[in-house]
């Protein structure tokens, strides 16, 4: 039986994979860049922006973000100690916890959004201005249909982790 050599040029789904994989490495790693300037951890940060469109219960705001309630309360303890957000009982629901951002919170989610955005318009800024469109249109359309693919094989797996669509998706969906 022969093996496909590891140097065998790549059919396009494996080119597919390994553009995604080493997109998803070096954003990673600028991500980590951007909030560890802003002196949080890339959870910390995730969890300040899940919060950033409005108080959210525990329970929401761990389904938002894919991690168990524990993860998340020490998650919200070093933040909040940090004094970034306010952790208090939900007045409809007594054992329901309600977590908001406080001003410093919303202070450190644009600090944040701000060096991330920074990134991507260097990233922007390397292409010849001509393909910017063409590529960030391709762009959605991948995303369009990874999230397509992901529903047939996995209904609603990551609903929890889409909170903005691009507008091209929005059009692409209706």
């Amino acid at each position: 039986m022969a093996t496909q050599s590891v140097h065998a040029p790549l059919d396009d789904a494996g080119r597919l994979l390994g553009s995604i994989r080493a997109l998803v490495r070096r954003f990673s790693l600028a991500e980590r860049v951007d909030v560890s300037c802003c002196g949080m951890t890339v959870a910390q940060a995730a969890t300040l922006e899940a919060l950033a469109g409005g108080e959210l219960r525990l329970g929401e705001l761990s389904r938002r973000l894919g991690i168990t309630a524990s993860t998340l309360t020490r998650n919200l303890a070093r933040l909040q100690e940090r004094g970034l957000v306010t952790i208090g009982a939900d007045p409809a629901d007594g054992r329901a916890q309600l977590i908001s951002l406080t001003a410093a919170g919303r202070q450190a989610v644009q600090g944040v959004r701000t060096q991330e955005e920074a990134f991507a318009r260097s990233v922007l800024e390397r292409l010849p201005g001509e393909r910017t469109g063409e590529v960030l249109a391709a762009l959605d359309e991948l995303l369009v249909v990874v999230r397509d693919a992901t529903e047939s094989c996995c209904p609603g797996a990551f609903d929890h982790l889409l909170t903005e669509t691009p507008v091209s998706c929005q059009r692409s969906n209706q």
